[in-house]
């Protein structure tokens, strides 16, 4: 028989939860949320019973808690379930946030709790979700043993990859996924705005960049990153780029810092694949820095 859980903070993330372990065969034993709308509109969801705007009342009878509150509110939100007891012992709260450790469940283990985070590295823009949004993607955890060994389980049962990390490096994880995500729109910007001064137009500029885009993250994955490095720098094209430069400099000088830096990391990636000379490379970074 599957564990008990409770949903605690019922938007986006918990409400994917709720459904798909619900779906799963996990029995929901109790939903909460401030607003008791939220709560209501999950029970509904998922055809459970138990939901309230009493944080505690909602905890105290489940085997895995999900704290999915943002950020901000997960440590007091814990704190406060902790201190009407609402846990039980032996449960194991878990949190979903992507910065923060397992830290901040620490009250938690005033019950006799175990603590951990759970992290889906995926981005969750609706709560309308037709496709399970857990299915194929990597989720990271991390805290008490018997909470990784528990979150193990169940993101195994949403279809999902299990990955331990460390607790004292969260944060470094969670940089390293706002890169992934975040900065990639940023380049992708900086592309986009770099084309559109050729004079293709916002439609065709994305549909000309996307199998460039789709092809390098393909050779990604079957090479790594250094193999998969083409163009002017993985060449030694000196020439070409000291014409991207001053044409940047020259029509989108906003642009020539964020060029700048980041063909400064990628010489780092050509001299590590051995595509260009110490010597290439030297000439290289001075002009980037120049």
């Amino acid at each position: 028989m599957k564990p008990s859980f409770a949903v605690i903070g019922c938007g986006r993330v918990g409400t994917a939860l709720a459904k798909y372990l619900a779906k799963s065969g996990y029995v929901s034993v109790g939903l909460a949320s401030k607003n008791l709308a939220s709560a209501k509109r999950i029970a509904d969801l998922i055809g459970a019973f138990g939901f309230s705007n009493v944080l505690w009342e909602a905890a105290k009878k489940a085997d895995i808690v999900f704290i999915t509150t943002p950020d901000g509110a997960i440590k007091s939100v814990c704190d406060n379930i902790s201190e009407k007891n609402g846990f039980k012992s032996g449960s194991v709260v878990l949190h979903c946030s992507g910065a923060l450790s397992s830290t901040e469940l620490l009250s938690a283990k005033t019950c006799g709790a175990y603590i951990g985070s759970m992290h889906p590295l995926q981005s969750f823009a609706s709560t309308e979700y037709e496709f399970n949004p857990f299915s194929g993607v990597v989720t990271s955890v991390e805290g008490d043993r018997e909470a990784v060994e528990a979150a193990k389980y169940v993101t195994e049962d949403l279809g999902s990859h299990c990955v331990t990390i460390k607790t004292e490096e969260k944060m470094l994880y969670h940089a390293s996924a706002v890169v992934a995500s975040n900065y990639l729109v940023t380049l992708l910007d900086l592309s986009l705005s770099l084309i559109k001064l050729a004079g293709m137009t916002g439609e065709d500029a994305l549909r000309g960049l996307k199998p460039l885009i789709e092809g390098t993250i393909s050779n990604v994955e079957k090479m790594g990153v250094q193999n998969a490095l083409t163009g002017p720098i993985a060449r030694g094209d000196i020439l070409t780029i000291e014409k991207h430069l001053s044409e940047i400099e020259s029509k989108a000088p906003r642009l020539l810092s964020l060029y700048r830096t980041l063909g400064l990391h990628t010489v780092e990636i050509a001299k590590g694949k051995g595509s260009i000379s110490e010597a290439v490379g030297k000439r290289l970074e001075d002009l980037f820095q120049s």
